[in-house]
This record gives C-alpha cells, structure tokens and sequence, in this order.
C-alpha cells in the first residue's frame, strides 16, 4: 500500500454486509479526509444525528430511507448526497446496502449553523 494513495478495485466486493447489523472499514484517515465503506443489512439504520463537518454519501449497492434536515429521500445504486455542517440526517437500509462516505474534516466548521 502507498502512502500517496488509496487503491480499492471494487468497492462493493470490499464492502461486508452483515446477516444483521452494520460493518464499517475506514479506508482512510489522514486528518483532513476520512473515508468510511458502510455495509448495512436490511432494516438496519444510523439514527437521526448531526456532525460539525461537511460529509459526502454515495450509495454503490441496494435501497435505503434518508432523513435529509426535514426531508425524506430515497437512495439507490448510484445517489450522491452532499451535507452541509450540522445537517441532520439518518439512514435506513431496506435492503443490502453499501455505503460511501467521506467527511471533509479540513474545512473550517461553522458553529450552531
């Protein structure tokens, strides 16, 4: 492995669904940018919260529930979703999913925004 770089052929072959539950792996961390591969079974779900820091979604496998700020998205295959700083949100996988998501922890956080 490179210390310049992160290199994952298929995300989804790295990604593990659980029978029950969730499983994450950290792909990367340096301080500034972390990446988290998510593999939720059907029904599972990361409840409502905020977090200080902008953080980008990318669903690569399956159906899920988002609860966006006040609204409510679906996400298959293929969504992008970008968050702004303290933006509630949640996820509820209805079936197999895998889940991209990267935290953008270099920019500076904007308090009680």
């Amino acid at each position: 492995m490179s210390d310049n770089y992160v290199y994952v052929r298929d995300l989804c072959e790295q990604a593990r669904v659980p029978q029950n539950g969730i499983l994450s792996q950290t792909l990367h961390d340096d301080g500034k940018t972390k990446v988290i591969l998510f593999g939720f079974a059907p029904g599972q779900e990361l409840s409502a919260h905020t977090a200080p820091f902008p953080a980008i979604l990318t669903f690569l496998k399956g159906e899920a529930a988002l609860h966006l700020g006040t609204e409510e998205r679906e996400a298959v295959a293929g969504t992008f979703v970008y968050m702004a700083p303290y933006l509630e949100h949640g996820v509820k996988a209805r079936t197999d999913v895998v889940m991209l998501l990267t935290i953008i922890k270099n920019s500076v956080p904007v308090p009680g925004a």
